[in-house]
């Protein structure tokens, strides 16, 4: 067991998971892109930036009867989502590999049937220098431009490509997932019911022709104007289930 790290779990006790002390952790935004993600059995999925297995685990999980493959740069990270795959008995279906992303895709061509990602959401200088175990959660190592090409490059034709990000980006977010593919769909995640979209989950497919962009209803987070249950659909995601989206066309 590598040193600094907590073993923690979710979905009630299901999911183990292997983690930073401090730094880049399972979140909120971790199961929510992992329960946005469909597979159909014997599909391939891919994770690129998986850090310690916060999105990929429980969506290993829940999708028992697909592959998935996790690309991260930072040795000590993969290393963390190995352990946790081992945990999980995923060993056989689940692979981590350490590797820059956009250099491991140029070899892995149309080889996956779902494609998603988490990125790291500030670009360098725009925003107050965060503790270092944390730079890799918040900065942009490669620019968003260079993540979304890495997925699409990877992603079979037709494939779903979902991206969580900031709600700030969702106009960059589209002009660039515009130039690669259709069947665009949006779905806002605010913290509360009275509150702005902090969040969005955003799906394309690749190589389909442009068309409309379909806006969901948002999702909160919590139930109340001032926080503490939690909204059905993330306490229903919480327990281990899709989220409740249309699944690619």
């Amino acid at each position: 067991m590598l040193s600094d790290v907590t073993q923690d779990s979710v979905f009630q006790g299901r999911v183990k998971l292997v983690q930073p002390e401090k730094g880049l952790r399972t979140s909120t935004d971790s199961l929510l892109l992992a329960a946005s993600v469909h597979a159909k059995p014997g599909s391939h999925v891919l994770e690129v930036g998986t850090g310690c297995g916060g999105v990929l685990l429980p969506a290993a999980w829940r999708l028992a009867e697909a592959r998935f493959t996790g690309v991260e740069q930072a040795p000590h990270l993969a290393e963390m989502a190995r352990q946790g795959a081992q945990a999980n008995r995923m060993l056989g279906r689940v692979e981590v590999v350490t590797a820059e992303a956009s250099a491991w895709v140029a070899h892995h061509e149309n080889r996956f049937d779902a494609v998603c990602a988490n990125p790291p959401f500030f670009r360098p200088g725009r925003v107050s220098a965060p503790a270092e175990d944390k730079a890799g959660a918040y900065l942009e190592a490669l620019p968003l431009e260079g993540w979304l090409k890495a997925m699409v490059f990877a992603a079979k034709p037709r494939a779903p490509i979902t991206i969580l990000h900031r709600a700030a980006e969702l106009a960059r977010l589209l002009s660039l997932m515009d130039r690669w593919g259709g069947d665009l769909t949006v779905l806002p995640i605010h913290p509360r019911p009275d509150a702005p979209a902090n969040r969005v989950l955003v799906r394309m497919r690749k190589g389909l022709r442009r068309g409309e962009v379909r806006l969901l209803p948002g999702l909160s987070v919590y139930a109340g104007k001032s926080g503490g249950a939690l909204s059905r659909e993330l306490d229903v995601i919480k327990r281990g289930m899709a989220l409740d989206w249309p699944p690619p066309k």
